[in-house]
């Protein structure tokens, strides 16, 4: 954690009055969580960020359509692997202060192996995906991103269905708290994941039925499979 910003604060005699503030909102801001839980239900696309609950408006055609593509993929790839628990659109991850429900996630074993039939909040899942909108795209650059680096998750992607772009960000090693942009993929390339071991796919298939299927059927032939020395 950078202090920088904090000495001002923490050199100033009005320290203990600004942490009895902070600790009262925080109080305030937990209250508010467990209310937003309470208020929603499996129909709502909500999230609660920063202490306000944002209800999320229905998605276009095109976030669906190429959502639930990559989904396909990702989740057929990962029942005939047995790799972990994949997620669409309803799951509800539940970090430290924020609470989000991202297009796509995905959890390892280490931490699949530990949820319930019954769950409804999950932890930081270690890959997620974000369709990008107009309505959404600050937030998924911005504190998702920020967030999503700082509770450990390995390996984000954000696609850009109207330009036809995946960006792929991976954990930095170093810091476990930031990402770095490892690629831009256009629709000629292919990408593969950093974390779902073996998972390689052209970008066009997330964008085109007739390539989507091809890749199904490589999964399903095993031509796309985990790498052998991650399963050793």
């Amino acid at each position: 954690m950078n202090t920088t910003l904090l000495n001002p604060i923490i050199n100033s005699p009005e320290l203990p009055a600004y942490f009895a503030h902070l600790q009262n909102l925080i109080a305030e801001e937990a209250k508010k969580r467990v209310e937003f839980y309470n208020f929603i239900t499996e129909n709502d696309k909500a999230e609660f960020i920063n202490g306000q609950m944002i209800l999320h408006s229905p998605v276009r055609s095109i976030h669906n359509t190429v959502g639930a593509a990559l989904h396909t993929m990702l989740n057929i790839y990962n029942m005939h692997n047995q790799l972990g628990y994949m997620g669409y659109e309803k799951i509800m991850i539940h970090l430290t202060r924020n609470s989000y429900e991202p297009d796509i996630c995905f959890f390892l074993p280490e931490k699949a192996g530990h949820f319930e039939p019954q769950q409804m909040l999950f932890p930081a899942p270690d890959f997620v995906v974000e369709v990008l909108s107009k309505s959404t795209e600050k937030i998924d650059r911005g504190i998702k991103m920020q967030d999503y680096a700082l509770h450990g998750v390995g390996e984000y992607w954000l696609i850009d269905p109207e330009k036809r772009i995946v960006e792929q960000y991976i954990l930095d090693a170093l810091t476990q708290n930031t990402f770095y942009l490892r690629k831009k993929y256009a629709i000629v390339e292919d990408i593969e994941s950093q974390v779902i071991s073996g998972f390689k796919i052209p970008v066009i298939s997330i964008f085109e039925d007739s390539e989507n299927v091809k890749v199904v059927k490589q999964i399903l032939t095993n031509e796309i499979k985990p790498h052998e020395l991650d399963l050793l």
